[in-house]
């Protein structure tokens, strides 16, 4: 069995997945051009687009939004302090690690008022477009409305993975720690002493347990989504997985949190042995 075929079990109507090696797939299984609600995954999308942004002058990590000494750098890496939903701070910015969809929307807010553009277009034009994800679409909010397929998701992890729309410094903003410090909880998961988080990308850590695997380094850095989707990026292994389901995250939990991981261990072992934790962005990670 194929570390992919062990997807044909799970409680899913539909699952596409993929693995890349080096930025380039190895290996899918499922339709790869089935439409899927990418939940949180939307997430890394929006934060991607508002990297553009940044490097186009329109913001920067450093412009002040919503409340006292919150910054889009903050809201990014979900230390903004606000909640879940709702519109309301619950906590001063940095202090800890409040997984935030009202701090994702207010962030896309900030620069499609900055643009002179609704933030739907700023995504398609900047990130969709020259990707060529001509069948993904943002159909509400920023943290968790892009629809896709595994076809056009898969130009997105290799874009991440060797970027073409950054500069290398600015990417890099994306998957390394920010506000280490931070406690916090990732939702449907635990609650962490460190919650590491890059810009738009939960960072893995030394989280445990985690949606991804025992053999997945510190340094891998990726989301999952309540729409039953996930990715990670483990640049030790130098290794990719996408997995796209379309049944809500909340209705097979306890079974996510056992398949993901087993998943994602499987690949480790089927497409390259995960090399022991170095280097700056491990030592980052682990912080």
């Amino acid at each position: 069995m194929t570390s992919l075929e062990r997807t044909a079990d799970w409680p899913v109507p539909t699952v596409a997945a993929a693995v890349l090696r080096g930025g380039a797939v190895v290996s899918t299984v499922g339709p790869t051009a089935h439409g899927f609600r990418m939940a949180s995954l939307s997430k890394p999308l929006a934060a991607w687009a508002m990297l553009v942004a940044v490097e186009e002058g329109v913001v920067a990590l450093d412009t002040p939004v919503g409340q006292p000494h919150c910054t889009l750098r903050h809201l990014l890496a979900h230390a903004g302090g606000y909640p879940f939903d709702g519109t309301e701070p619950i906590a001063a910015p940095e202090r800890t690690r409040i997984y935030s969809n009202r701090g994702i929307e207010l962030a896309a807010e900030t620069v499609a008022e900055a643009a002179a553009m609704p933030f739907d277009e700023y995504l398609r034009l900047a990130v969709f477009e020259p990707l060529g994800m001509h069948a993904t679409e943002l159909r509400g909010s920023p943290a968790h409305q892009v629809h896709s397929t595994l076809d056009d998701f898969v130009r997105f992890v290799a874009e991440v993975h060797t970027p073409t729309l950054l500069a290398p410094s600015t990417a890099a903003q994306a998957s390394r720690v920010h506000y280490p410090s931070l406690s916090g909880i990732v939702p449907g998961v635990g609650r962490y002493e460190r919650c590491p988080w890059g810009l738009g990308f939960e960072i893995r850590g030394a989280k445990s347990p985690h949606w991804t695997g025992a053999r997945n380094s510190p340094a891998t850095f990726g989301h999952f989504g309540g729409a039953g989707t996930m990715f990670w990026i483990d640049p030790e292994p130098d290794l990719a997985v996408i997995a796209l389901a379309d049944r809500p995250f909340d209705e097979w939990a306890t079974d996510a949190l056992v398949r993901w991981p087993e998943l994602s261990d499987a690949v480790i072992d089927e497409h390259g042995a995960a090399a022991p934790p170095t280097g700056a962005a491990a030592q980052e990670a682990m912080r």
